[in-house]
């Protein structure tokens, strides 16, 4: 029960941080760690966590590129 819910935060984490580097790649918008955090043992855990959520997407958009399921949609232009 307890490894059921433990492993069911681990993958929420991942999910969250695997998020967070979409957004980074999509917009360039990134978390400001040194603004949020203080503490520097606690900010470098968090951009290694961070970094992860970089390589697990880096991963999925690979897999996804070579993949014969998806093709590249067209972006929709912006009505002026």
């Amino acid at each position: 029960m307890v490894l059921g819910r433990l492993a069911h935060y681990a993958i929420d984490a991942l999910l969250l941080s695997t998020v967070v580097a979409g957004v980074k790649r999509s917009t360039g918008f990134t978390l400001d760690t040194e603004s949020i955090i203080s503490n520097p043992t606690v900010r470098s855990l968090t951009e290694q966590y961070l970094g992860f959520g970089e390589t697990v997407f880096n991963t999925l958009q690979g897999a996804v590129v070579t993949s014969p399921y998806f093709k590249r949609g067209e972006r929709e232009r912006p009505v002026r």
